[in-house]
C-alpha cells in the first residue's frame, strides 16, 4: 500500500489525483476529513484520518504501507512534523520514504537562511540517516502561488511583486504529481536526488503577459518594494512571520537575479513540462477572478 501525507494540500491532492487517473490504489492521510472534498469519491482513494506530530493516531494510515509520500505544511512545525513521521513510520514497517522537499530556482540560492528550506535540509539530512530507504523530490516555486496576486490582477490590471527583473522557473504542481507518481510505483529511485523546475526561466513582466494573453485582458508587471508588498500581505490577513518570511525571500531572489532550469528529472521520467502560459490558460478562469483558488498555507 502507498500512503500520501498532506493529502489536503495542493501538492498532496495533486497526486492523489495523479494515482485516480492511473487506476491506481492509493491511501491518503488526512487530519480533517471534512475538508477532505471529492478524494473520498475519487475510485481507488482510501481517506484515512491522523496527525503527522502524533503518532498514535497514525496506526490505522501505516497499516500495510510499504511507500509513503512525505508532505506537510511549511510552517514553523514542519521540522518535528515530519521527523516525527519518519520515526513513526519505520516502526511501522515503512520501507520507503519519499520526501517532497524544494529548491529554488534561484542560481546561488542558500538554503540555510531561511526557515523553511533551512527545515527541509535538516528533514532530509534527518531521513537519510535513517534506517529506510529514502527518494528526495525538490522542485522549484510552484506556479500556483500566483494565484496570490489575483486580487491585484483582477482590481488593476497590475502583478505587483518585489523583484525587478529578476527570473524565476516554477513548476507546475501537476507536473510534480506526475514525478511523484512515477517514483512510487516503479522501481530504481532509492537514494535518488530530483530537483526539477519549470520548462522557462522567466521575468514577471514576461509572466504578466503571459496571463494577459491567457485571459483577454491587459496585464502589467509593477516593481514594488518589499516594504510595500509586505504591508499588502498583511493587509491581506497574513500573519506576520509569513509576511517577514516571504519578504526575506523575494529579497534574496531580487539580490541573486537569475534562475537556471533543471528537466533532468522531466527528461528521466518521461514527463513533458507545462509552461506558464499553458499553466495559466489552464486556470485563465481564476486570473480572471471567475473562480476560487486555495492560497498558500502558513
Amino acid at each position: 500500500m502507498i500512503l500520501i501525507t498532506g493529502a489536503n494540500g495542493r501538492p498532496g491532492s495533486a497526486t492523489v489525483r495523479e494515482f485516480a487517473r492511473n487506476k491506481e490504489p492509493v491511501r491518503a492521510l488526512v487530519r480533517d476529513p471534512a475538508k477532505a472534498g471529492d478524494l473520498r469519491e475519487l475510485p481507488g482513494v482510501e481517506v484515512v484520518q491522523g496527525d503527522m506530530l502524533w503518532p498514535e493516531t497514525l496506526q490505522d494510515a501505516l497499516a500495510g504501507v510499504d511507500r509513503a509520500l512525505m508532505i506537510s505544511g511549511a510552517g514553523p512545525l514542519m521540522l518535528e512534523t515530519q521527523c516525527t513521521f519518519i520515526d513513526a513510520a519505520i516502526r511501522a514497517g515503512v520501507g520507503h520514504i519519499v520526501k517532497l522537499s524544494g529548491k529554488d530556482s534561484i542560481d546561488g540560492f542558500d538554503n540555510e537562511k531561511f526557515r523553511s528550506s533551512r527545515s527541509h535540509e535538516q528533514i532530509q539530512r534527518y531521513l537519510l540517516a535513517s534506517d529506510v530507504k529514502w527518494t528526495i523530490l525538490q522542485p522549484s516555486q510552484f506556479m500556483h502561488v500566483y494565484f496570490e496576486e489575483v486580487p491585484d490582477i483582477v482590481a488593476s490590471g497590475e502583478l505587483r511583486l518585489p523583484l525587478g527583473d529578476t527570473t524565476l522557473a516554477p513548476i507546475d504542481i501537476d507536473d510534480i504529481a506526475k514525478v511523484a507518481y512515477k517514483v512510487l510505483t516503479t522501481s530504481g529511485h532509492e537514494g535518488r536526488v530530483y530537483p526539477m523546475t519549470g520548462p522557462e526561466a522567466f521575468t514577471m513582466a514576461e509572466a504578466a503577459g503571459y496571463i494577459s494573453d491567457a485571459i483577454g485582458k491587459p496585464v502589467r508587471y509593477v516593481d514594488v518594494s518589499s516594504e510595500e508588498k509586505s504591508r499588502a500581505w498583511l493587509e491581506a490577513g497574513y500573519p506576520p512571520p509569513r509576511a517577514t518570511a516571504f519578504a526575506q525571500l523575494f529579497e534574496e531572489r531580487r539580490r541573486l537575479g537569475r534562475s537556471s532550469v533543471d528537466l533532468s528529472t522531466h527528461l528521466r521520467l518521461g514527463i513533458e513540462p507545462t509552461t506558464f502560459a499553458q499553466f495559466a490558460r489552464r486556470y485563465a478562469d481564476i486570473f480572471q477572478g471567475g473562480a476560487q483558488y486555495t492560497v498558500t498555507p502558513a
